[in-house]
């Protein structure tokens, strides 16, 4: 049966420029190439739990601009069903600068993420939750929760919730309100560790690829650790595919369309 998650979180159209490298405070570089992509990190992370064959409910907020469209449309073609209010807010969007070895820059202008309140849940097995939206949508929907609350802990910021899973990178740690239960520390290339109670229980390190944009890696790993647990995978398995699911997602150009799907993990490894 597949596992049923509700990702309450961010969604946003993110307009990346590519260039040679990264500017410097006050310079322009030049010689960009210019994309439109679906993202945020709610979206990316309701898309990669689909593509990973979770059946996946998105709740979320947009503007009534002509960004919108464009934002849920990745989230359309994954086959996620939508909860999405509509609001006087312009559409999230994320300006990004990824350079020639895949190192980016992300400036992320809210808009309508920022108008997401009190939440109603459907029917679940897990809800996860970004901090991408304001603390009480997150307070909502962990209150509400009646199954396995997960929640990406970035951009960094204490939140008084306690999660069954928290998944954070190495400077996202420090800060955590709580750090009991089950918590992911990511560490790039170098791979992740996962931790019970504080103590270590899994560590994995990433298959080799060419990285070109890390943009969604984070959200390729969260999601993928998330549904290999609610497969009731165990935890060095669970965390090897999820840094499997990072690495083929860096190695990918975009946020939404770098996110891979089952069979595509287990080929890498």
């Amino acid at each position: 049966m597949k596992p049923r998650i509700t990702v309450v979180g961010s969604i946003n159209l993110d307009l990346v420029a590519r260039c040679e490298r990264l500017p410097r405070a006050g310079e322009t570089v030049s010689g960009a190439t210019f994309s439109r992509i679906p993202g945020g990190k709610g979206a990316n992370q309701a898309v990669a739990c689909a593509r990973l064959g979770a059946e996946v409910t998105f709740i979320g907020a947009v503007g009534k601009d002509s960004f919108a469209e464009e934002a849920l449309a990745g989230l359309k073609d994954a086959g996620v069903s939508l909860d999405v209010g509509i609001g006087d807010e312009a559409t999230g969007v994320a300006l990004i600068l990824v350079d020639a070895s895949s190192e980016n820059q992300i400036v992320v202008a809210p808009g309508a993420n920022a108008t997401l309140g009190e939440i109603e849940l459907p029917a679940h097995d897990a809800v996860l939750c970004q901090l991408e939206i304001p603390d009480e949508a997150v307070l909502s929907a962990w209150e509400e929760c009646t199954g396995f609350f997960c929640l990406n802990a970035a951009p960094a910021r204490p939140v008084a919730v306690d999660p069954d899973l928290s998944v954070v990178n190495r400077y996202e740690l420090e800060s955590l309100s709580r750090r009991d239960g089950l918590v992911a520390v990511t560490f790039g290339a170098e791979g992740a560790t996962l931790l019970e109670d504080g103590e270590e229980i899994a560590r994995a390190a990433p298959p080799r690829v060419e990285a070109l944009d890390g943009t969604a890696a984070g959200d390729a790993f969260t999601a993928c650790l998330l549904v290999s647990l609610l497969e009731k995978r165990g935890p060095s398995e669970a965390l090897e595919r999820a840094c499997a699911a990072g690495a083929l997602a860096a190695s990918r150009l975009g946020a939404q369309p770098s996110l891979p799907t089952t069979a595509e993990i287990d080929a890498i490894l």
